[in-house]
């Protein structure tokens, strides 16, 4: 490692190695570099094939890492200013479950907000965690929930001194952030680790006049979607650990539910990013900034429509914001946020990140022009001006505060049946509803279902949203606890 620095890729050049070579295969995948299936290289190209192998010697081994691997993720680390990285090819989700896996044991606690990712509720399924839910607060106006408080979180640590760890968003999806330093210093003075999801944070460690990365705060452990926002193929990500933590007991876990079939085209676009960002970030994240900053400016001069930014900061749930994100309130045109994605999407090409009952989300990424952005403001003036309607009577709100009645894993593996979801109100959960994305759940496995939550996935199903978690795809009917 000596040797190497950020202007170094060492999955990248050991596979260009590894093509120049010329070596014959006899080993999986059995395409053979392509040759084997002609109507996919031609889709995908033969450079991308070739170089879609098993883990070798000279290429490492993603499950035991003793070569380029380790070389590469020990310069992620270094860019992202950790004592350790992981190179995750399951996507962030598995990253997630790693941070509570090798934290929490069957029946320990952890303090979370309840709008978190369905990757944490799946995580508190497969260790048997209990939750102990921060509630994270809502925007009366924008109707979306919003980041922890620290009094907040200081309250269930005093009520909760057993609990092992805390865990928190950094952002949330629509770009709001609490108070990480100050909730890590409370959770480290009470003995817990400091779980971040940093799923749409990756650029929080390269541009400047960010929100506060994890590892800058001193967090313990943080998940960060290099893809979201970094560059790199759909499903990699890192897993980030800070000096508290033992990275070969978490390498331990990670193997538990990884594959070990590692993606050398993922591990490369990793690498390959890394490098990108150690070298160019700062100048990439001030073009994004920039063109997010003009987009939210222009729909805002539209009307009806509120792209909203660090003009919320409060110090407080909302103690920072994440300005790149382009998060935009629509219910004063009478339009969900998911009619307008639909709208968008049908009617003018524009395929947005995810809509929900009164909001959209645009990410703006490196890849964007001023050219795209012009195209989504007029397309948008043009929706204002054809479309918006009386907003009277619509639904106002995304967050519903649970009642959690038993831990997620005791409801996921009771007795249950299935009944209508309209017949379910006052029954236990037994499986999950949320809208995808952003993936965050409505219902999770344990928590009481209300007349409210009803009428929400009703309300939901009605306006277009792609509703996901229950067995039943029409969202028909819900599994329940037996009584």
């Amino acid at each position: 490692m000596n040797r190497l620095s950020q202007s170094n890729a060492p999955i990248y050049e050991a596979l260009l190695e590894y093509r120049q070579k010329r070596i014959v295969p006899f080993d999986v995948p059995g395409h053979k570099q392509g040759r084997g299936n002609p109507e996919l290289t031609d889709f995908l190209g033969r450079q991308c094939l070739s170089v879609d192998v098993n883990s070798m010697k000279p290429l490492d081994n993603l499950c035991h890492p003793v070569g380029v691997i380790r070389d590469a993720a020990g310069l992620a680390a270094g860019a992202f200013c950790a004592s350790h990285a992981f190179f995750m090819v399951n996507g962030t989700s598995s990253a997630v479950q790693a941070m509570v896996m090798s934290t929490l044991k069957e029946g320990e606690k952890i303090i979370l907000p309840r709008n978190v990712h369905k990757s944490v509720i799946g995580a508190l399924i497969l260790s048997g965690a209990h939750p102990v839910y921060v509630n994270p607060g809502l925007d009366k106006r924008l109707g979306i929930p919003l980041g922890m408080s620290a009094a907040d979180v200081q309250k269930a640590i005093g009520e909760n001194p057993d609990a092992k760890a805390v865990f928190l968003n950094n952002p949330t999806y629509y770009g709001i952030c609490s108070d990480i330093q100050k909730i890590t210093k409370l959770a480290h003075e009470a003995g817990m680790l400091v779980l971040a999801d940093e799923a749409h944070g990756t650029h929080f460690y390269f541009g400047e006049n960010m929100p506060l990365a994890a590892m800058r705060a001193g967090c313990d452990m943080a998940s960060v979607s290099m893809h979201k926002t970094g560059g790199s193929l759909t499903q990699s990500s890192l897993l980030l650990l800070g000096p508290n933590v033992n990275p070969d007991h978490v390498r331990q876990t990670i193997n538990l539910t990884q594959t070990t079939s590692g993606s050398y085209l993922l591990m490369a676009s990793l690498d390959i990013s890394r490098r990108s960002l150690a070298l160019r970030g700062k100048e990439i994240f001030a073009r994004v900034s920039s063109l997010a900053e003009y987009a939210r400016g222009e729909i805002n001069r539209i009307g009806g429509y509120y792209a909203f930014s660090k003009e919320l900061v409060n110090g407080d749930n909302i103690f920072d914001f994440d300005a790149t994100k382009l998060s935009v309130h629509t219910l004063d045109l009478g339009l969900a946020g998911i009619e307008v994605y639909d709208i968008l999407r049908d009617d003018y090409g524009i395929q947005i990140e995810f809509g929900d009952i009164g909001n959209f989300l645009a990410i703006i990424s490196v890849g964007d022009r001023a050219l795209e952005i012009e195209r989504l403001v007029s397309s948008l003036s043009e929706i204002r001006r054809l479309q918006s309607k009386d907003p009277t009577g619509m639904f106002d709100h995304e967050y519903i505060p649970p009642r959690v009645e038993l831990p997620p894993k005791q409801a996921f593996y009771a007795a249950q049946r299935s009944v209508p979801i309209g017949e379910s109100e006052n029954k236990i959960c037994g499986e999950f509803v949320m809208a995808y994305p952003p993936g965050i759940p409505i219902l999770a496995p344990g928590e009481r279902i209300t007349g409210e939550i009803l009428r929400y996935i009703a309300y939901a199903k009605e306006k277009g949203c792609f509703l996901t978690g229950t067995e039943d795809l029409k969202i028909e009917n819900i599994k329940v606890l037996e009584a």
